[in-house]
């Protein structure tokens, strides 16, 4: 998940975390994220594959943005 800077939470999934990122930032990202710039990684999960990532970004996209933002709390706190 990245947080844009607008406060917004966006979630998908990537191979390349750093390239990623760099993409969103540099506006050829997701639609999304290109008005939202700059974006900070502030949650990731390494995962076995692809499918598994999907479900992932599917289950964290039904969480309410209160439950996403203490996921994040978490992730940030384990440093």
């Amino acid at each position: 998940m990245v947080r844009c800077a607008d406060r917004t939470i966006y979630t998908g999934i990537a191979k390349d975390l750093g390239r990623r990122v760099a993409e969103h930032n540099s506006g050829s990202g997701a639609k999304y994220t290109r008005g939202r710039a700059p974006v900070e990684l502030v949650f990731a999960e390494d995962l076995n594959s692809h499918g598994e990532a999907l479900r992932r970004e599917y289950e964290i996209k039904q969480m309410s943005r209160a439950r996403k933002l203490r996921l994040i709390e978490g992730f940030i706190a384990k440093g």
